[in-house]
């Protein structure tokens, strides 16, 4: 019983640390996938918690996950990992049934599970944590030793260095579909072999003799029967989802609303886009830096433009207030909030290929930029 009680521990320590490992590294987007949960639920009033909650959680689940490999304070992290397992496992049961978000992210952008996949995922390691907590007495080291605790104590302050510096900057690993290197529009190809979503539709008909509503099927529906029936709606219900590209809401659209993307992705000139989800929540300070940056491309040819959710109004205004000469178009907020952590955030790209990205902490100088070799002359 030992082996089956140590295998658990380690298996459902490296579960904890991978979890709140690729959260920790990413503390915004564990803060977008609380909020995200807040509006789902009516609970707007709590999004202003969701980045101390979505760094707490994070690190709670990493901690845990250490605790549980070194056999360290077991009596305490053994309880702990039950009750984080039973209330997740109760918690990811109603989101599979009513399914408010489309993904738990309980392992953040690292590895997307449907909810029905989380749930049975939960279950299988309620079973660990259950055996864990049960043999804890029998097994756990009945005196803290030195080395766990070093360890344990060294891993924390590791892991809260990185989740820092991933806070300060962007995330050490990226596993977003705008990670370094991609190529935006192979990303947005949906091959001619996908598997396309599919429906259950519901018809519904009166009975022009007794007037009673009645729901059919496809295979049932009295369509040739206008005498007996009258048709009275239809409804769609999605049961199973087809192939979605990594990329399938990039835009870049005018105040017109034209959507101009091509017209920057095929270009064979470097591209500078400033991201900026929400301009009333843009970092300023470093707005000097980021002009005199797009005045030297704009004089050299290069692209150079700002992409944000906030209506034409008010990027004008922006552009007033913050001396910016470049112009602004228009994406859905949640995409930018994907393409970089950071608002502002720049991302350089060259024939839909992204280059580089910045956090507005470390905006290069155009000195920075041709000194590193990321730009040339043109």
């Amino acid at each position: 019983m030992k082996a089956i009680w140590n295998i658990a521990r380690i298996l459902l320590g490296l579960v904890f640390i991978f979890s709140g490992f690729v959260k920790g590294i990413d503390p915004w987007g564990s803060a977008y996938k609380f909020t995200d949960y807040f509006n789902a639920w009516g609970m707007s009033s709590f999004t202003s918690l969701s980045f101390t909650l979505g760094v707490l959680l994070s690190a709670l689940e990493f901690f845990t996950g250490i605790a549980l490999i070194f056999n360290f304070c077991m009596r305490i992290f053994s309880r702990v990992a039950l009750l984080f397992m039973g209330f997740f496992t109760i918690l990811t049961l109603y989101i599979a049934i009513y399914n408010p978000v489309t993904d738990c992210g309980c392992f953040g952008d690292a590895l997307k599970l449907t909810n029905w996949e989380t749930f049975y995922k939960n279950i299988f390691f309620l079973a660990f944590a259950i055996i864990i907590f049960g043999y804890q007495k029998k097994f756990r080291k009945k005196r803290p030793t030195l080395s766990p605790t070093i360890l344990s104590l060294v891993s924390l302050i590791v892991y809260a260095y990185l989740v820092s510096y991933s806070y300060n900057h962007l995330p050490i690993i990226d596993f977003r579909p705008y990670k370094i290197g991609t190529n935006i529009p192979d990303g947005m190809i949906i091959p001619d072999d996908a598997e396309q979503d599919v429906y259950e539709n519901t018809f519904v008909y009166r009975n022009k003799q007794t007037d009673e509503v009645e729901d059919f099927t496809e295979e049932n529906y009295p369509w040739q029967d206008t005498l007996t029936w009258e048709y009275v709606s239809m409804e769609s219900k999605l049961v199973k989802e087809g192939y979605e590209p990594p990329i399938h809401d990039f835009t870049i659209e005018t105040s017109y609303g034209e959507d101009i993307k091509d017209f920057f992705l095929y270009d064979e000139n470097y591209t500078f886009m400033l991201v900026c989800y929400t301009l009333d929540k843009t970092d300023t300070s470093e707005f000097d830096k980021i002009n005199e940056l797009a005045e030297y491309a704009m004089n050299e040819g290069m692209n150079f433009f700002g992409l944000t959710s906030t209506d034409f109004d008010g990027y004008e205004q922006f552009r007033m207030e913050n001396n910016v000469e470049f112009e602004f178009f228009n994406c859905d907020e949640i995409t930018l909030k994907t393409i970089v952590r950071s608002n502002p955030g720049l991302v350089l790209m060259q024939n839909g290929t992204i280059l580089n990205k910045w956090h507005f902490n470390d905006i290069p100088s155009v000195e920075e930029l041709q000194g590193e070799g990321v730009i040339s002359n043109q």
